[in-house]
């Protein structure tokens, strides 16, 4: 049988959910420096 989640669960699911996401947009945001910069820096 599917056990329901209580809000503690659904609490922590969220707060590892917006973590990943935080993450994976600061790698992006990284990344998007790096493209930026390395196109100033060859000129």
């Amino acid at each position: 049988m599917n056990k329901t989640p209580d809000n503690s669960d659904i609490a922590a699911r969220r707060k590892r959910a917006r973590r990943t996401a935080l993450w994976a947009a600061a790698i992006a945001v990284a990344i998007y420096a790096v493209f930026i910069l390395s196109g100033v820096m060859s000129k």
